[in-house]
This record gives structure tokens, C-alpha cells and sequence, in this order.
């Protein structure tokens, strides 16, 4: 059996495959050599967190005697002949296929997005990112440009409150080291709704809004129309409208691996809606875990939100059909266990809903490390998590 992808779900399900010790070969594919906790992506790209403090090796994972590890890009997946076609090794044949890729940034076809913007999506975008805005308060000493010092973030959602919130605890290190006037940086934050975190009670998304606002950051309600190399324009209305930046960071939304749609997979945004047991329909050999899959809530008849927390619960449930798969014994239903949902606003502060009840500031803070350690533990062990963990308790 193969599973392809070391993110969340797939190094999960690897881990319990490892316990459940089915009677088959298992091998794990990735294009890193490394498991990141892309929760903290923003974290890195703000610069409050450098790369090394939110991955590890996947090989804390892998047990040599039960599984292989390549390293290598999937290009797509051959259904009919059960063949993995990667960018650097010869094509692999599966018997049982997990597949647990992650997401990439989504464009909606907006024009110079791809090209002018930058996206909190991995390792070496973040890095990116760290780069460019240090790069800008350089250059403003030189050319006094005021678009250097105007970061826009595109798009008031989850991550993109996450990465303002460490990025104003980060911008008085910056204005200190490039000797800036703090009235001279601005931060911009552009929403097509004023009706921002939609997940979030209403009291909770106004706290986080008015946090932001308190260390600078603008809001304006509109929608991203075009991205060039120093500008962006938005629509209000019919009203169209342009801020000169050095800086677009575009937190607009997020897809599927693309290898879902080059593959020929029936999808949406590079999303598979799975059947109940995580199958998908006339592939019973395939699974599909993560960002890459859909599955739907009964309640609402919509998909469930892509998250660390679902993967986590996907792998568990993945981890025991693969095995069934292998025994020939009836598969299990996936049941997602909500279990609430914390935002980080920088450091010490946030906002969630857990266990019914509402956290905001301190409180809040403190629950996501524990949600975050919890992580580390589910899938690298308490001895990576003593090695990653975040144990810092002070206000």
C-alpha cells in the first residue's frame, strides 16, 4: 500500500498503519524530507518563527523494518493500471492508495495573482515572504518609496488573520532595526465580505477585528480585481479602486493538490467527494484524506472545512479501512468530532470556541499551544513534541 503525501493525514495514517501492522508492504511518498506543521506557516512567514521550529525529519515517523520513504514529486496517479507517476523515479504500482497531498493557493483567476502575489503555502513560500518584506524596509532607506512599507494581505479568513497577528507583533522589530517611523507603515487587509471569519461566533470575529485594528491594521471591503507588480486594484460596488504596495500577500482561499485534477479524478478545486468511508466512488482501492477530499456534513450538506483537526480523524479512520482493505473485512464509516477551533492573534493573544465555550485573549492563546503540542504528539511522538513543542506560558 502507498500513501502519498507526509502532511497531517498522511503521516497520521502512516503512524497507525505502523500499529496496526497489516499484512502488507507499506511505502510513503513526499516530495520533502520533512513534516511541517502548516498551522505555524504564518509564524515563519511573519519572521516571529524561523523554518527549522515547526518541522521535523519524516524519518522520526517511519519504521525502516515496515515502511519505505521516497522522496519525490507525484505528477499524477494512473487509476486503471494502479500506477504513481513521479517527476524523478520510475512509475509505482499500488495495490491500496492513500492520498493525503495537502492544498495549494487557489487564484480564482484572478489576474496577477500567480504572478505578482505571494502565498502562505509551504516552506519556501513563507521564506519568501520573510524575505520580501524585510528586502522592502531595506530598500524604503534607500529610496523612500511608501509603497515598500504598505503590506495588503488579500482575503480575512483564518490564515490571514493568523499571519496579521504575528506580523504586528513583528513590525516593531523591523521599524526599530530600519530606523522607520512607525506612522509610515501601513497594513492593509481586503475583504469581499464585511462579515469576516464566518466560522467564528460574531462576538469572537469582532474581538480578533478589533485587535488588528488596535495594532494598525486596515480593514476595506471589497474584492480583489487585479494584482501587478506594485499595485493592487479591488472592486467596491462598481467602484474600482487601487493601493500602491510593494507587499501582496493573498489569503484568499485554497485548493487541492493539483495532481488531484491532472490524475482525472471527478473533483472540484482539487477535491474528491469521498464516499462514508473515506473510498472514492469506483475506486474502492483509492482513499482520500486532507485537503484533497470532501466530505460532507450531513447537517448542512456541505463539505467540512479543510483542517488539521479533520486529517487527524481522517487518518485514524484511513489508517483502519486500509487494513480492512487488506483482511478483506468490512469497512468503517468516517465520523468527523468537531472539536472546536482556535485562531492565533499573535503572540499570547486569540480567539476559538471550545468545548462549547468561547475563549478569546490569553485563554485563547494558551489553548493552541495545547492544540498544537497535541499535533506534534499524534504523529511525531512525545519526544518531538518536547523538541517542537510551544511551552511558553508567560503574557
Amino acid at each position: 500500500m502507498v500513501i502519498l503525501g507526509a502532511g497531517y493525514g498522511g503521516l497520521r495514517t502512516l503512524k497507525k498503519l505502523q500499529e496496526l501492522r497489516p499484512d502488507a508492504d507499506i511505502v510513503i511518498v513526499d516530495k520533502n524530507n520533512y513534516h511541517c506543521e502548516t498551522t505555524s506557516l504564518h509564524e515563519v512567514a511573519a519572521g516571529t518563527a524561523e523554518a527549522k521550529e515547526i518541522c521535523y525529519p519524516i524519518s522520526c515517523v517511519v519504521d525502516p523494518q515496515r515502511t519505505v520513504f521516497i522522496q519525490d514529486a507525484v505528477t499524477r496517479v494512473e487509476r486503471e493500471c494502479k500506477k504513481i507517476i513521479f517527476k524523478k523515479n520510475p512509475p509505482l504500482t499500488y495495490d491500496y492508495l492513500l492520498i493525503g497531498l495537502g492544498f495549494e493557493s487557489e487564484s480564482y483567476g484572478i489576474q496577477g495573482i500567480n504572478e505578482y502575489a505571494l502565498a502562505i503555502s509551504d516552506i519556501p513560500s513563507v521564506k519568501r515572504i520573510r524575505r520580501h518584506i524585510e528586502k522592502q524596509f531595506a530598500k524604503w532607506k534607500e529610496d523612500h518609496k511608501d509603497e515598500r512599507l504598505t503590506i495588503v494581505v488579500g482575503g480575512a479568513g483564518f490564515t490571514s488573520f493568523e499571519f496579521l497577528g504575528e506580523l504586528t507583533h513583528r513590525l516593531p522589530e523591523l521599524i526599530q532595526r530600519y530606523h522607520i517611523l512607525k506612522s509610515k507603515v501601513k497594513i492593509i487587509c481586503i475583504e469581499s465580505s464585511p462579515n469576516v471569519l464566518p466560522m467564528f461566533d460574531r462576538k469572537l470575529a469582532h474581538y480578533g477585528t478589533s485587535r488588528l485594528k488596535k495594532r494598525g491594521v486596515r480593514f476595506v471591503v471589497g474584492r480583489v480585481n487585479r494584482v501587478m507588480a506594485n499595485h493592487v486594484y479591488y472592486k467596491n460596488g462598481d467602484e474600482l479602486r487601487v493601493i500602491h504596495t510593494g507587499t501582496f500577500v493573498w489569503g484568499g482561499g485554497v485548493r487541492g493538490s493539483s495532481v488531484i485534477e491532472a490524475s482525472g479524478f471527478r473533483q472540484q478545486r482539487g477535491r474528491v467527494r469521498v464516499k462514508s468511508d473515506l473510498t472514492v466512488p469506483g475506486y474502492p482501492d483509492i482513499l482520500i484524506i486532507g485537503d484533497c477530499s470532501a466530505v460532507m456534513d450531513p447537517k448542512t450538506g456541505s463539505p467540512y472545512p479543510t483542517t488539521a483537526q479533520i486529517a487527524l480523524q481522517q487518518a485514524d479512520c484511513a489508517a483502519q479501512n486500509l487494513k480492512a482493505l487488506v483482511d478483506g473485512t468490512p469497512l468503517k464509516k468516517f465520523v468527523y468530532k468537531w472539536k472546536g477551533t482556535v485562531c492565533s492573534l499573535g503572540r499570547n493573544d486569540g480567539m476559538g470556541q471550545v468545548m462549547g465555550k468561547n475563549l478569546k485573549g490569553y485563554p485563547a492563546s494558551f489553548m493552541k499551544k495545547i492544540i498544537d503540542n497535541r499535533s506534534l504528539v499524534k504523529i511525531g511522538g512525545v519526544e518531538t513534541m518536547l523538541k517542537k513543542g510551544k511551552f511558553s506560558l508567560s503574557r
